[in-house]
């Protein structure tokens, strides 16, 4: 089996706050501990390398309190990235992640501005397929424009959105996008190698849920609800052999190492309150 994921890009903590609520984990009454931040972002780094990945750094995009999350900015696969289409409160990383991604040797593939897409956090490519997410963060437009440019056989699932009291879908008030707790795919499923991939049932609609159960030629490791959503489980960045992922998920940590892989699991607090974790971190240059 071919490792994955064996080279990514990170940027830096430095400029990371989360004095806008743009997705629905956030709360922007909570303060940030920077310094705490940019440890952890070190120590997840220092994982990575641990468990043989190769780490390009490029600095933080200054003033952009969600530049630490490089996986938004596009999704790769070979030389070609797929540049990202973010909502409001981090537009101003669009440009330089293009020219970080430029300076890699990556031709640049952008879409129409009226499609959102969040790159890698809601792209994830398992072997042949790609499971893209829907509504939240990602158009259902850009699917098959992910098809056609990236050659992937396109997966379409969409999570369960937040509900009000009144259980009406919530729309995130300062990205005028709809929301969810599952607003980027890479925190209701993971995967592992390009066979296997860990879900959250509970976290996808119905259909989406059924879609998933009837890929015949994957196996899956079901991750609680409890644990995807509390613990962010499923935000993990797997080589096939090693795991880097959240030390709040003694479960699927379980799951893993029952088949012979590797976890390492560096503690992650602060970074938490951008909604963003392990995965989020680190884009994939490799696919």
């Amino acid at each position: 089996m071919s490792k994955i994921n064996t080279k990514v890009l990170m940027s830096g903590a430095d400029f990371f706050d989360d004095g806008f609520a743009i997705n629905a984990h956030m709360d922007d009454q909570v303060p940030v501990d920077l310094d705490r931040a940019m440890r952890e972002h070190a120590e997840i780094k220092n994982c990575f390398e641990q468990a043989g990945i190769e780490v390009v750094k490029v600095d933080a995009p200054e003033i952009c309190q969600d530049g630490v999350y490089t996986a938004n900015w596009g999704l790769v696969r070979g030389n070609k990235v797929v540049m990202s289409n973010l909502p409001n409160k981090r537009e101003a990383e669009e440009p330089y992640a293009e020219e970080a991604l430029k300076a890699q040797g990556l031709e640049i593939v952008k879409l129409p501005k009226e499609y959102k897409f969040s790159g890698q956090g809601d792209a994830l490519p398992c072997g042949k397929y790609l499971f893209v997410g829907t509504s939240y963060r990602t158009s259902a437009e850009v699917h098959p424009l992910l098809a056609r440019e990236l050659g992937f056989e396109v997966i379409g699932v969409q999570t369960v959105p937040q509900l009000d009291e009144e259980r009406n879908p919530v729309t995130n008030p300062v990205t005028g996008w709809p929301d969810s707790f599952f607003y980027d795919l890479d925190l209701a499923l993971a995967v592992i190698k390009p066979d296997l991939i860990a879900w959250c049932p509970d976290a996808f609609l119905p259909a989406s849920q059924e879609r998933i159960r009837n890929i015949t030629d994957l196996d899956k490791i079901e991750v609680s609800l409890d644990e995807a959503m509390h613990g962010f489980a499923c935000n993990l960045v797997s080589t096939g052999e090693s795991v880097v992922m959240s030390d709040k998920a003694p479960e699927l940590k379980s799951a893993l190492e029952a088949r012979g892989i590797t976890v390492y699991s560096p503690r992650v607090t602060e970074l938490l309150k951008g909604g963003g974790f392990i995965r989020c971190t680190s884009l994939t240059l490799d696919n």
